[in-house]
């Protein structure tokens, strides 16, 4: 082995490397609270839904899960145009990560709404709660709390699942290396950049989630 390394060289690149780890945060991030959102309206409907909603509900959810994510960020990139929706690289990421994450989300929120004793729901209901009430005040919150560690580890699978979205040109952390690498041609050292950052965002996130596990969610029994 007569290969030399040329970190330096790479080093050179930081604020590019910097740039596509920035973009990789607020896509995961921006993903994570629009995914949640469309997970946990899901999961509702998917419970207490009349059946149309169900049903709809129902179809998106396996539409998602069943068909793999590059095909889905195609679509939204190159097929949405057709119809008169065309979107820059990085808000056509967005929607597909955060349509991707939001079919999975409603699949362990609704598992984590499943697990709510049905007797604290009886209790609501004997007070006069309407079901919407039931929902807010009873079912989410121990509903998320069941499944926190599930949905935070989608979370850590969609940050590195993020790196797909460099296919469309977003120019996330991986699009950043592959463009690094197209100039300088120091692929080890480039790519080893880039698994350190996705390896130091990936356990930065573990720590900040279990940091918000213990400061809101375990004080509340």
């Amino acid at each position: 082995m007569n290969y030399t390394f040329q970190f330096g060289t790479i080093a050179s690149y930081t604020p590019d490397f910097a740039a596509g780890a920035w973009l990789t945060l607020r896509l995961s991030t921006m993903a994570l609270i629009f995914g949640m959102i469309i997970g946990c309206l899901c999961a509702v409907a998917l419970t207490y839904g009349a059946k149309p909603i169900r049903w709809a509900a129902l179809i998106y959810v396996e539409f998602i899960r069943n068909t793999p994510f590059l095909i889905q960020l195609y679509f939204v990139f190159f097929a949405l145009p057709s119809f008169g929706l065309r979107l820059p690289p990085s808000s056509a990421a967005l929607l597909a990560m955060s349509i991707n994450f939001g079919a999975y989300a409603t699949e362990i929120v609704r598992a984590g709404i499943e697990a709510v004793p049905y007797g604290q729901i009886e209790a609501g209901r004997s007070l006069g709660l309407r079901t919407s009430q039931i929902v807010r005040f009873i079912v989410m919150f121990p509903a998320i709390k069941a499944v926190y560690p599930a949905l935070t580890s989608q979370f850590v699978l969609l940050l590195l699942g993020s790196s797909v979205v460099s296919a469309i040109a977003a120019e996330e952390l991986t699009a950043i290396a592959n463009n690094i690498n197209s100039v300088t041609f120091r692929s080890f050292e480039i790519y080893l950049t880039a698994t350190a950052i996705y390896v130091a965002m990936a356990l930065g996130f573990k720590g900040l989630f279990g940091a918000l596990h213990r400061i809101f969610l375990a004080p509340r029994g």
